[in-house]
């Protein structure tokens, strides 16, 4: 079985490729399951083959895809060629047939489309990204530097930890708004996902533009990999997305 998640917003765009992995494409096996990260400990051998599996289903190649090593940071890379990025956790590019992948097994991560001024952007924020507000710093990266306007931009939130099943201690409830944390039976859940929604919003991005994904990477155990689940036997998702230019 092959599955690669598609957002319903960015498939009305010829000029864009998007997709997000799912455990189900790939050669890989237990535990790993379609890992695309080099960092897990598996089989680099395994994983080069999951990634060349999942480029050829969005028909790129892998040779043009840009990976950076995220460190929970509010580092945000402007790329300019295919390569492994380093410490980072958004990249921005405004650059054809060159691909921006972000790493998750759990993580909220954000792909955002300017049209207008043809740039994107791919976000990896945890509980610490969302908390140093890497999203709208990618935001205010892009207008600043690409001069885009916030309420061109479409953006998908991809599948997640859902708030139901993602406990904090209260030294992280205590750095987040009250509305992103619900209380039950002493015990506190955060919703990193719709922080990050609220972060887009605040910056001018339309509601009409912003997919969420309901998804929950923790619950969806035959679907996604969730590193608080699974621990070091998790595998990681890749969400890609990238302009073509067909010429």
């Amino acid at each position: 079985m092959l599955m690669i998640l598609k957002s319903f917003l960015f498939s009305q765009f010829d000029d864009l490729v998007f997709g997000f992995s799912t455990k189900l494409f790939s050669f890989n096996d237990s535990p790993f399951f379609s890992n695309l990260s080099f960092e897990i400990g598996d089989d680099r051998e395994k994983v080069v083959r999951n990634r060349n599996k999942f480029s050829d289903n969005l028909s790129v190649d892998v040779k043009n895809i840009a990976y950076q090593h995220q460190i929970h940071s509010d580092i945000i890379n402007y790329v300019s060629k295919p390569e492994f990025i380093g410490d980072s956790d958004a990249m921005i590019t405004d650059k054809f047939n060159l691909g921006l992948a972000v790493g998750s097994a759990d993580c909220t991560t954000v792909f955002i489309f300017d049209p207008v001024k043809k740039v994107i952007a791919a976000i990896h924020s945890g509980w610490k990204g969302t908390q140093k507000r890497i999203s709208e710093k990618t935001i205010l990266k892009m207008q600043n530097d690409f001069h885009t306007n916030p309420g061109d931009c479409y953006a998908y939130i991809a599948p997640a930890i859902t708030q139901r099943n993602y406990e904090v201690g209260s030294e992280v409830k205590a750095l987040f708004d009250e509305k992103y944390i619900t209380n039950l039976n002493s015990k506190f859940y955060l919703d990193v996902s719709r922080a990050n929604y609220d972060m887009l919003r605040n910056c001018g991005v339309n509601k009409s533009k912003i997919q969420l994904s309901i998804l929950c990477s923790y619950q969806n155990k035959n679907l996604f990999h969730s590193y608080r689940r699974d621990k070091d036997n998790s595998g990681r998702a890749w969400g890609m997305i990238m302009m073509v230019r067909n010429e």
